[in-house]
């Protein structure tokens, strides 16, 4: 393994009129200053000072830059960048998000990037490099002497074809080249504003710390402390709402859903409910599991049976019985995930975005797990066995273990016609390995266990090891995401709980640490409403992936998984970040009447703007809005599946 590399510290300027070029601090009448104040064996920090020695006040944006030779550096900003966001990889170009390529400039391609603190789950960035992690760290945002908000700032990475990486932290902010509010809403660098500006009058000075990491690493892992270290820098705790907590919250989200979200005549529960002046109005978009389906209906079976709630027992129920009814494809082995006129169909609402098209792994295996989830629940609480769940669980769990490659990775599409694998490299498709491990935990069969084992070995080497999960959600084109290693944290804890082996727990770690990358450590200054009226916290909540930029609460999914690593091993980050989320599910729904701005008490939508990113919805006057103004049942379920 290498020495620890050289790095170098630089900083620039470039005032508002100015052209695009950042230059020296001295053409802008600024000294830069920076002092050592701390040193251990990861980091240093230094206190910077900026002097404007200028006759004029500065406005401006200020670079501070960390430089280093690299040969094939890797960059990690959290939530934003990892690796080079799969730019290395052949791309449809039908989804935008950033990715970094040197000498690039036809977007989303670009050799550098920059963008306000508040798009990064955590105020870093870092480079990776032949066993060196190199890195820079800042408060996110300038602050007065009473905390309250100033300006904001930001970080940027830089690949440059002749060997030099580096990474920033700017006072004031640009989104440079572009700034993604979402795929299909990507906006060209705007001119320096009032608004994006650092200013510094004439004769004045503004210090702050940064901290600069520099230390070994044997794999991409190693950037794991340093993202714990600013974690703990600026960690805030997410709201607590007086007398809320877990039974209350399931009692007002539950109620919710089986009092506004099912639709008995269809026997399914809609994915969106609009509270309209004459009545409620629903968009369906009918799907077994992901965005709707079962991963609401088995929330609520569970809830209904700790609660002895017969009527959304009875909703659960005819949902899931209809499903296992109708669902199956006896063509392919495999279960339809969605409905088309009226019909069984692979055709859901995210089909166009697909590659190959054809049935999802993603969705089969998460349904089949949940399934199998709801047989548990049945038998153990209610004395009721369902063999024909059992029947139909085997069936899919014997056709996807079919379709397996050489490499032990199961396919991320299969032919409709034959239930062939058509393409693969996708970490969806994890969510195979969580169903057929529940299958050998529920039937107290190994037959299974020797591929199970040679496949998560394989996820773990290409993915989990990489910091580089791809292809969870099905309309991201394959982006780097957080939902994917969901499905694999939830297989590694089944498989330890049927072998106890040890190496499994280190990969469960290694897996939530890498879902943290996701999760937001503080609570960024949201500007827009309702989020930003309510005093939100984004804190807990963890981002989508690069391609959306926004929070949804897929993550609360995994908080026993959390407790169960903590069962066997004392962490405080991982203790911490659990607690985080919790505290976040706890905040994140209506608890009156219109609090998001629409709704009833326990109705909640999938999407939180924490930062610019997905600011498309809009009021009646045209002001954009922070959250989507409906009740999604999957999303509730989530939160649900989290605090039982």
């Amino acid at each position: 393994m290498d020495s620890k590399k050289d790095f170098s510290i630089v900083c620039l300027s470039r005032k508002k009129g100015d052209a695009e070029q950042y230059d020296s601090c001295s053409e802008c009448g600024l000294k830069f200053s920076c002092s050592p104040v701390l040193t251990d064996d990861r980091k240093n920090i230094y206190q910077v000072t900026i002097t404007n020695i200028g006759t004029e006040d500065f406005n401006g944006v200020i670079h501070v830059k960390v430089q280093v030779k690299a040969a094939n550096p890797k960059f990690f900003m959290p939530g934003y960048m990892y690796d080079r966001n799969t730019a290395d990889m052949p791309s449809s170009g039908r989804k935008a998000f950033p990715r970094l390529k040197a000498g690039a400039s036809n977007m989303p391609e670009s050799s550098f990037f920059m963008t306000r603190s508040d798009r990064l789950a955590e105020p870093i960035s870092l480079i990776y490099d032949n066993g060196t992690i190199t890195g820079i760290s800042a408060a996110p945002v300038i602050s007065g002497k009473d905390d309250s908000f100033i300006q904001f700032c930001g970080f940027s990475c830089c690949l440059e074809e002749d060997g030099n990486s580096s990474v920033g932290y700017t006072l004031g902010y640009e989104n440079a080249p572009w700034l993604f509010v979402q795929t299909a809403t990507v906006r060209d660098r705007e001119p320096l504003s009032d608004k994006t500006t650092f200013k510094l009058s004439a004769g004045g000075r503004y210090s702050f710390d940064l901290t600069v990491y520099c230390y070994l690493g044997e794999d991409e892992r190693a950037i794991y402390p340093a993202i714990e270290d600013c974690y703990f820098r600026y960690h805030e705790r997410p709201r607590t709402i007086a007398g809320m907590n877990a039974p209350k919250a399931l009692e007002m989200l539950c109620s919710a859903i089986r009092d506004y979200a099912w639709l008995d005549d269809e026997k399914i529960y809609t994915g969106f409910v609009y509270d309209r002046a004459d009545g409620p109005s629903y968009n369906r978009i009918p799907s077994i599991s992901w965005t709707n389906g079962l991963v609401v209906a088995v929330p609520m079976l569970i809830w209904a049976n700790r609660t002895g709630d017969d009527r959304a027992r009875s909703q659960s129920l005819a949902f899931m019985e209809q499903t296992v009814k109708s669902a199956y494809n006896p063509s392919s082995g495999l279960l339809y995930e969605s409905m088309e006129n009226g019909h069984p169909s692979v055709r859901g609402w995210w089909y166009n975005g697909m590659h190959s098209g054809g049935h999802s792994s993603y969705i089969n295996g998460q349904a089949i797990y949940y399934l199998l989830q709801a047989y548990c629940d049945e038998k153990e609480n209610r004395g009721v066995v369902h063999e024909d769940w059992l029947r139909l669980a085997g069936t899919v769990i014997e056709r996807i273990n079919r379709e397996i490659n050489t490499d032990y990775e199961y396919p991320f599409s299969m032919s409709e016609k034959t239930g062939a694998g058509m393409e693969y490299d996708s970490m969806g498709s994890a969510w195979c390995i969580a169903a057929t491990a529940k299958y050998e935990q529920v039937t107290d069969d190994r037959g299974y266990m020797d591929l199970l084992r040679r496949s998560e070995e394989h996820y773990f080497n290409a993915f989990v090891k990489k910091v580089e999960c791809y292809g969870g959600p099905l309309d991201t084109d394959k982006a780097v995401d957080s939902e994917g290693v969901l499905s694999y944290i939830r297989a590694v804890r089944i498989m330890h709980e049927l072998t106890g082996e040890n190496d499994l727990l280190d990969h469960l770690r290694d897996a939530l640490y890498y879902e943290f990358t996701f999760k937001l450590g503080y609570n960024t200054h949201v500007l827009v409403r309702p989020l930003s009226e309510i005093h939100w916290s984004s804190c807990g909540g963890s981002i989508t992936s690069v391609a959306n930029p926004h929070i949804h609460p897929m993550s609360s999914t995994v908080i026993s998984e959390m407790r169960y690593y903590l069962r066997f091993r004392e962490d405080q980050y991982v203790k911490n970040r659990m607690e985080d989320t919790i505290g976040w599910s706890l905040q994140t729904f209506n608890t009156r009447d219109g609090e998001y701005g629409y709704g009833r008490v326990g109705w909640m939508s999938e999407r939180f703007c924490f930062c610019e990113g997905l600011l498309t919805e809009k009021y009646p006057d045209g002001e954009p809005a922070s959250t989507w103004f409906a009740l999604m049942p999957w999303a509730s379920g989530s939160i649900i599946e989290g605090l039982l």
